[in-house]
């Protein structure tokens, strides 16, 4: 799989059916170690079962979903209800649309405890995202290696680390024409925690 560098000041990337923009330091460490901190503390984590290809087990994650509506989040057999926005969150939302113009209504959190907590093969492509969805993403804590691949093209995969502190938006047909996942390490990692934002129709 090859590793690309996305230019790091958010200038589009345009891959085939796929539009992907980076800012490596969205948040300067000190303040993503802040956020990384107080969301560790306040947020209320949950371990769901998930069933995929008919079996069932715990999310190798930790999770929870904020909102400012009530709309609930289905994925995979799973309904999650909203906590309301937190602090916190607005002021990571407020600085996120300074350069997004979508109107995020929720919140997934991902808290991954360490190498052998994953997220596989998938994409954000629910129907209560919409067409084309826009998602928002925010790594905080522990790089991690986030892998790529398109739909048809078997050939094009691609990985990216992600910095503590960045933005990752992901546009256009990125979710129905790739998938995308955070891969299980041995190496010895810490904590991370990853924020998507979405729009909940």
């Amino acid at each position: 799989m090859q590793e690309i560098e996305l230019p790091p000041d958010g200038t589009p990337l345009l891959l085939p059916d796929a539009k992907l923009r980076y800012f490596e330091q969205f948040f300067d460490p000190i303040t993503a170690l802040h956020y990384f901190d107080t969301l560790l503390k306040e947020t209320p984590w949950q371990q769901d079962p998930i069933t995929v290809f008919g079996k069932t087990y715990d999310q190798p994650r930790l999770t929870a979903l904020h909102a400012f509506n009530t709309a609930p989040y289905r994925y995979s057999g799973i309904t999650m209800n909203p906590h309301p926005m937190t602090p916190t969150l607005n002021a990571i939302h407020q600085r996120i649309q300074e350069v997004s113009d979508a109107n995020f209504t929720s919140v997934l959190l991902n808290l991954y405890r360490d190498g052998k907590d994953s997220n596989g093969w998938h994409a954000d492509n629910e129907k209560a995202l919409g067409k084309s969805p826009k998602i928002a993403s925010i790594s905080l804590g522990e790089e991690r290696f986030f892998h790529l691949k398109h739909r048809k093209i078997k050939t094009l995969r691609l990985k990216i680390k992600l910095h503590s502190g960045s933005l990752l938006l992901m546009e256009g047909d990125t979710q129905e024409q790739w998938l995308h996942q955070i891969p299980k390490t041995a190496k010895p990692l810490t904590a991370r925690i990853n924020l998507t934002f979405r729009k909940i129709i």
